[in-house]
């Protein structure tokens, strides 16, 4: 009975302690960068209410997915936590185990509608796809449920005091440290864009790259029943225009790719329309890129420090240009309320976010090559950034192109 005991006590200290390190281990992940996470969160937000599954919650859900971020990421982290020491046990236990229910239907989700490719549980340092997240959710699953069956049997390691102490410790240093990344930029970058990185390497696809491939689809609707009906490229009625009527074209995956480059949609046009991304990445001189996802929302706290960098870039004949994901006329506005004549050029939503996680944010390119990156909180100086000989460097464009080329206030 002792043995029986003893055995007991082993496995649910072990389990514990796997389960708690792993949310713990998660956790720190994501705290890295809980943008990214928000980012995940509204990506179902998005599919969830274009299915119609209540909208206009979706759409309001949406709205606080980084509050969400941060709250999930601090439960994660103080419940690992709570489980390790004992502290509360039947309390985080069963908060646990709701939390990994909602996790499984979410990687459930992901795996079974093919609509997510990945959940997003380790962030973007450690990616899983759905069926990984899947079976390591409902591993959890049952190991939780272990421990909530044995919860009686757990007892708390340290004093109230100490362990309450260590509970607030843990809750305001996650805090904090979601609070710099947020105000910064991720203590390491695990995307594409990150400093070192090449941006033509990551554009370019390796030999055992397998393009994704479509069909093409033609929606004609029957003039007598009024039913539609897709037909493809080999059977479509274009003859019979008595019985039918065309109605749509659309493409339908067949089969998804394999082995994509990292970066596959990073195209700078300018705002008519001419696309200059081999401009920007051949460009032998240093180029600063200021990144503004949104210019209505952009934080200009420090505005002064970007007003100086751009004086001294024009005195020193460093390039110094901008890209939005925004409007011509909000990025105009932006620029005008910001005292600041920066030409700004086009760049995609998605591809804004992933490059650089403060909005706005300045990064530092030479011939393709990420050199720097900062978050509006830490705009660089050009005296600190020591580029020697960088004003031996023609203009990105000529002077008489430049107006039309790109936007200006």
């Amino acid at each position: 009975m002792q043995q029986q005991n003893k055995a007991l006590n082993f496995t649910l200290t072990f389990i514990r302690l796997f389960v708690g390190i792993l949310f713990i281990f998660s956790g720190l992940i994501k705290a890295n960068d809980p943008s990214g996470l928000a980012y995940k969160m509204g990506e179902f937000f998005e599919i969830w209410g274009k299915e119609g599954y209540m909208p206009s919650l979706m759409l309001w859900l949406d709205g606080f997915k980084l509050f969400f971020s941060i709250a999930m990421i601090t439960f994660e982290i103080v419940a690992g936590i709570a489980l390790i020491i004992g502290y509360r046990f039947k309390l985080f236990s069963y908060l646990i185990l709701l939390l990994t229910i909602f996790f499984t239907f979410l990687t459930a989700y992901a795996l079974f509608s093919g609509k997510v490719k990945e959940c997003g549980c380790f962030g973007d340092c450690i990616k899983l796809q759905a069926n990984e997240s899947f079976m390591k959710d409902l591993i959890l699953l049952v190991l939780i449920t272990i421990l909530v069956f044995f919860r009686k049997q757990i007892k708390q390691a340290f004093s109230n005091n100490i362990a309450t102490g260590v509970m607030v410790a843990t809750l305001l240093l996650t805090l904090m440290m979601q609070w710099y990344v947020l105000k910064h930029l991720p203590f390491k970058d695990c995307l594409a864009y990150r400093v070192g990185n090449n941006l033509y390497n990551e554009m370019t696809p390796g030999p055992d790259y397998v393009p994704a491939e479509y069909k093409s689809l033609l929606t004609y609707k029957n003039k007598q029943t009024g039913e539609t009906k897709d037909f493809d490229q080999t059977n479509f009625p274009w003859q019979d225009t008595i019985t039918w009527a065309f109605v749509d074209n659309k493409s339908e995956l067949v089969k998804e790719a394999k082995h994509e480059p990292p970066i596959k949609d990073f195209v700078i046009n300018t705002y008519d329309g001419q696309d200059i991304t081999k401009n920007l990445l051949d460009y032998q001189g240093y180029l600063l890129v200021l990144i503004v996802k949104d210019a209505d929302e952009a934080n200009t706290a420090n505005m002064e420090a970007l007003r100086k960098l751009e004086a001294d870039c024009k005195k020193a004949n460093v390039e110094l240009i901008g890209l939005s994901a925004s409007n011509d006329i909000a990025t105009n506005a932006f620029n005008k309320k910001n005292n600041l004549t920066i030409r700004f050029y086009t760049i995609d939503g998605t591809v804004c976010k992933t490059a650089m996680r403060s909005n706005p944010g300045m990064m530092l390119l030479k011939q393709g090559t990420v050199l720097g990156k900062w978050s509006y909180a830490d705009y660089p100086t050009l005296s600190t950034l020591k580029l020697d000989g960088a004003n031996q460097v023609g203009p990105l464009f000529p002077a008489a192109a430049s107006a039309t080329d790109s936007l200006q206030p």
